[in-house]
């Protein structure tokens, strides 16, 4: 059973952008479902980009902020740390890249490119139904496009 969004958002027309990793695919795509379900129910058009890993992730990010009618845009990745430092600096890179994309674009990012610690903390945040962070990116994705177009 998915998460069902928020009571206190209201439908829309709105579309959402979501960019989503292939890789860790297992894990992704729990947030992808989950985020996609809140969405429909929500009213919100959607559209979905697949990119090879977490760090393609900001290039797509970046080309649908800058597209006209583009709500707001969803990142969907998990990276697992491993023996090397290789996962911190892929993390990092990707959160800097992501702000930056919101700021300069004005359009919000809504960075669910988690790092984490094994594959336990990916089950439980992106495999669960009660909470999943799919469904938490789509309602602040929808929160986010509401509070900017009232700004308009």
């Amino acid at each position: 059973m998915l998460q069902q969004p928020q009571k206190n958002l209201r439908r829309t027309k709105a579309t959402i952008a979501i960019v989503a990793s292939e890789y860790n695919a297992q894990y992704v795509n729990g947030m992808l479902a989950h985020a996609e379900a809140t969405l429909k129910n929500a009213g919100a058009k959607i559209k979905t980009v697949r990119v090879p890993g977490a760090f393609e992730i900001p290039v797509i990010a970046a080309a649908l902020a800058r597209r006209k009618g583009i709500a707001a845009v969803i990142c969907l990745g998990v990276i697992l740390r491993g023996e090397t430092t290789h996962a911190d600096h892929v993390g990092r890179t990707v959160s800097h890249l992501l702000g930056a994309i919101a700021v300069e674009t004005g359009t919000p990012i809504i960075h669910e490119v988690l790092l984490l610690e094994n594959e336990a903390q990916a089950k439980a945040r992106c495999l669960a139904t009660k909470y999943n962070r799919g469904a938490e990116a789509a309602n602040t994705a929808l929160t986010m496009a509401a509070l900017r177009s009232a700004l308009k």
